[in-house]
């Protein structure tokens, strides 16, 4: 869509940068069947890029009984906010919710803000895709305005708001221990942004097992900020080393998609010489030549969990009296991974 951005976004403007009809957004956002994964994510691409809120262009129409729910996002990876869209979607839809999207930047002044906006549009709860989950600015504002929050995949630092999330540090570890048990003893870690607590799980998981390792195993640890330009900037610090790692475990699926185009950027194969995995299984891991080894964190299912805690539906047995529940995550094997180089 060409011209600047309108001040409040139209389901017509969705529809027009999608490149669809308004009753395809509609579809969309109500979470229709019939709709095509591609069509579904160009939409979902505008409503971000738009910061199109569903409820706006329909205040005038009854809603009664109809509850509101808000969700506030910054999370530069595109792949990661599809996921999390799509369940958020699914949840407001099993909820019989309204979804109301807010985007804001990763400051105090901008969240206080962004939640007094939801809150002004009559919404009963925020679902807090990270890093916003871990912000005292963002639950301090929804506590002040008597709301719900559900944090998603963030470290449960304060007991007011509900968390979903995964064990981090156990699946750090896990996939550390994946490689080790290749034969990987140089392993390289390109860690997450410093503002999420799943960052520092992540890091500590790595370097749990990379000590424990026998024989003694190396790490060579890499600052990242989850963006695909930071992971490529340490992929390439990590294999301009005097001796490189046989291995980099990236804390997400983007950056192990930059760090994989470094490596080709370099000439090397993979996997016969160099092993690269990430975490998340987003759809970047299965596009990628070749298709990336990693971590599946069920982000759309954690974030239709979220909504429907604040739907007033029940998480299930597993949500404990905290408030907390922990989902399970999976090692995905797929092509970008094997043993080192000259390894029996």
């Amino acid at each position: 869509m060409s011209g600047s951005k309108p001040a409040v976004a139209r389901i017509d403007d969705v529809a027009r940068m999608a490149g669809v009809s308004p009753m395809t957004v509609s579809r969309v956002m109500n979470n229709a069947s019939g709709v095509r994964a591609s069509t579904r994510e160009a939409v979902l691409k505008a409503v971000a890029a738009l910061d199109y809120t569903p409820n706006a262009a329909a205040r005038s129409l009854a809603s009664a009984g109809a509850g509101r729910v808000g969700l506030l996002y910054s999370n530069p990876s595109a792949g990661y906010l599809t996921e999390f869209l799509l369940g958020a979607l699914e949840g407001a839809h099993k909820a019989g919710a309204q979804l109301l999207i807010e985007k804001c930047d990763v400051d105090p002044d901008s969240e206080r803000k962004a939640i007094g906006r939801l809150a002004a549009s009559g919404v009963k709860g925020v679902l807090l895709p990270p890093p916003h989950g871990e912000s005292w600015a963002v639950l301090d504002e929804v506590q002040a305005h008597g709301l719900e929050a559900v944090a998603v995949a963030a470290g449960r630092f304060r007991s007011d708001a509900a968390s979903v999330r995964i064990d981090d540090m156990a699946a750090a570890a896990e996939m550390t221990r994946y490689l080790l048990d290749l034969g990987h003893r140089r392993i390289g870690f390109i860690k997450g942004a410093p503002n999420q607590t799943a960052s520092a799980e992540r890091l500590i998981g790595f370097e749990t097992e990379m000590r424990a390792a026998t024989p003694a195993a190396e790490g060579l640890i890499e600052a990242g900020d989850f963006t695909y330009r930071s992971g490529f900037e340490a992929a390439e610090r990590l294999l301009s080393a005097a001796t490189p790692p046989s291995a980099i475990f990236a804390s997400n699926d983007e950056m192990a998609a930059a760090a994989i185009a470094a490596a080709h950027r370099r000439g090397l194969n993979i996997p016969s010489e160099l092993t690269i995995v990430g975490f998340d299984d987003t759809q970047i891991a299965t596009t990628l030549w070749p298709a990336l080894t990693t971590i599946r964190q069920p982000i759309a299912d954690m974030a239709e969990a979220a909504v429907a805690a604040l739907g007033g539906l029940q998480l299930d047995d597993e949500a404990g009296a905290s408030g907390e529940r922990l989902m399970e995550h999976l090692l995905v094997v797929r092509e970008s991974s094997g043993p080192p180089s000259g390894a029996v």
